[in-house]
């Protein structure tokens, strides 16, 4: 391969930025010069996700029947599911690349709200949602 001044790669990076495309002839050049620069990155998460946990009181012991509410907050749909006895909760098929908000409440005592980002690559995202 055939070396190129620094002035002849600042023309040709000039070039390339002015028009915005690559000229093949160049390319192998670049690469060697590592004047090519890397797309923006993206956010991986595609697929579903689980959201599990549990519901808890200001004692720390668990609730039955609070109901957990899962909100999506592109489309602004919410779904929601009740405790098991154990406090248990858990949303199926939660799209990965939506940011959702999460919270329960039962009678008149509410949890904090928990975000579950698009940015966290979990598959299984897990929380403590208590109750104030």
């Amino acid at each position: 391969m055939k070396l190129r001044s620094k002035k002849a790669m600042t023309s040709m990076v000039a070039a390339i930025l002015a028009t915005g495309a690559v000229p093949p002839v160049l390319m192998s050049g670049l690469l060697v010069a590592g004047l090519l620069i890397a797309p923006p990155a993206q956010a991986q998460n595609i697929g579903q996700r689980v959201v599990i946990g549990i519901v808890t009181d200001p004692s720390g012991n668990l609730v039955n029947g609070a109901t957990v509410f899962l909100k999506d907050l592109k489309s602004k749909t919410i779904r929601s599911y009740n405790t098991d006895a154990t406090g248990k909760f858990r949303f199926t098929q939660v799209n990965m690349g939506e940011d959702h908000e999460l919270w329960a409440e039962k009678d008149t005592h509410k949890s904090a709200v928990k975000t579950v980002s698009e940015w966290d690559a979990r598959k299984e995202f897990e929380t403590e949602l208590k109750l104030k």
